[in-house]
């Protein structure tokens, strides 16, 4: 039986699978030193601007998508899919459920960052739809 013959189903994270949650955003490569996913877990699921969302299959983690919206456009961050189950269409149904959650939200447009050492993820996106934006996104450490 392959991924594609198992149901699939979306919901909100639940308190009992942070530390599976955390387990597939390393083994996805999503992780960074500097930044504690316990804490950014917590801050999403705590706030009602921004969710955390779950795909199972057979009640198994396999992917997630944490959604924001601050009030004047939508991001999403932490899109994961347990490599074993990619290329199943899993990330398409993750970001078209985040986007469902922040239309809910008022949020009349969702941007994503994609890191320089993963430009190979933008093709991804852009057969979802996602176009490049003429923008440069800068940061600074508080």
């Amino acid at each position: 039986m392959t991924a594609l013959d198992m149901p699939f189903a979306i919901s909100d994270l639940r308190p009992d699978e942070t530390e599976a949650t955390i387990m597939l955003w390393e083994v996805c490569g999503l992780t960074r030193p500097w930044n504690d996913p316990r804490a950014d877990i917590a801050l999403a699921v705590g706030t009602p601007s921004s969710t955390i969302l779950a795909g199972r299959i057979e009640g198994k983690l396999v992917a997630t998508a944490m959604a924001g919206s601050d009030g004047h456009r939508g991001w999403v961050y932490y899109l994961a899919v347990d490599p074993t189950a990619q290329r199943n269409g899993y990330g398409a149904a993750m970001m078209q459920a985040a986007a469902d959650w922040l239309r809910k939200k008022g949020a009349p447009k969702l941007h994503v960052m994609i890191r320089s050492e993963n430009l190979g993820v933008a093709a991804f996106y852009e057969k979802l739809g996602y176009e490049k934006s003429d923008t440069i996104t800068m940061a600074k450490r508080l």
